[in-house]
């Protein structure tokens, strides 16, 4: 018996159906898949953690630690007794505490403004742990916040909605893309994926769809990418309502080289069939001014009803 090797169209999401009772991939590009029966150390990954995290819950990470660290080492010289501190001229216990807490501050970022100093054995060898705690606290910041700036990253910014629009004779499967940042995107590419559960199965097929133009030179403005559907495509003759029953699933990959970074980037997001809207086409948003070509970005997701 000669072996055939099988071609499989997968992404790696995997073929069985519950795959598609829930999006596979996120509007964010991440995937929904939840790894379980992993020891505690191998499920934790801090610096990956660290520098995916949005902004916001990362500088409020950093202030939140600074503030314990801090208020934990301020109960460590309050309970030393602040007499073992110079400088210290609070008459209650709450201003004896926040001026031990400011000298923490003081010390666990090596200022130390000289008012207040320890003087006894205790209480210089507290101030030693947390001025080396505080110089490797800030050294892993600083690398931190390195990484952070110089992870590249494709902030492609996607249409919520993709649309089954009129195109050229026949129908066609349409989303919008845009880069709405200043750098230069060179070579940018995408494919689409699309993911159906098969019939009476529960497995699923995946479909590489061909497209009207899978790569651009550069993206200074807005791209709408198309999906023909002819006699080839895999959605021909296919309604809303069968892909609703299909669990279908459009997964979009891109891949770009970013000119600030001089690296490729990538960015990922999907549409599932109850994100498309029928009969609808998108808004022509792109003016022509005395300066040059103007671009609404706040208008990408604007439709209308096709004719």
């Amino acid at each position: 018996m000669v072996y055939k090797k099988q071609h499989y169209e997968d992404l790696g999401l995997g073929a069985k159906a519950s795959s598609g009772r829930i999006r596979s991939l996120n509007k964010d590009g991440s995937f929904n898949v939840k790894k379980k029966g992993l020891p505690l150390f191998q499920r934790i990954h801090f610096y990956h953690a660290l520098v995916s995290m949005s902004w916001f819950h990362f500088l409020l990470l950093i202030l939140s630690a600074y503030l314990v660290v801090n208020l934990l080492f301020a109960c460590l010289y309050f309970w030393i007794g602040v007499e073992n501190l110079t400088g210290i001229d609070g008459s209650t216990d709450l201003d004896k505490y926040m001026e031990a807490f400011f000298f923490s501050s003081q010390t666990i970022t090596t200022l130390g403004y000289g008012r207040t100093a320890p003087i006894s054995f205790p209480a210089s060898t507290v101030a030693a742990v947390e001025s080396m705690i505080g110089l490797l606290a800030f050294a892993l910041a600083t690398g931190l916040l390195y990484g952070r700036f110089s992870k590249p990253s494709a902030k492609i910014r996607y249409s919520n909605s993709a649309v089954m629009a009129p195109y050229q004779g026949i129908s066609g499967f349409m989303f919008r893309v845009l880069n709405p940042y200043s750098n230069q995107l060179l070579e940018v590419e995408v494919t689409v994926t699309l993911s159906m559960r098969k019939k009476d199965s529960d497995l699923r097929d995946f479909h590489q769809l061909d497209l009207e133009r899978n790569k651009v030179v550069f993206l200074p403005s807005i791209w709408t990418v198309v999906h023909p559907i002819n006699e080839t495509s895999p959605l021909y003759n296919l309604t809303e309502e069968s892909l609703l029953e299909k669990e279908a699933e459009f997964i979009v990959m891109m891949r770009a080289f970013d000119e600030s970074f001089s690296q490729t980037v990538y960015s990922r997001s999907s549409y599932k069939a109850s994100e498309i809207k029928w009969g609808y086409k998108f808004t022509y948003i792109i003016e022509q001014e005395e300066e040059g070509i103007s671009l609404d970005v706040s208008r990408i997701d604007e439709t209308e009803k096709a004719r």
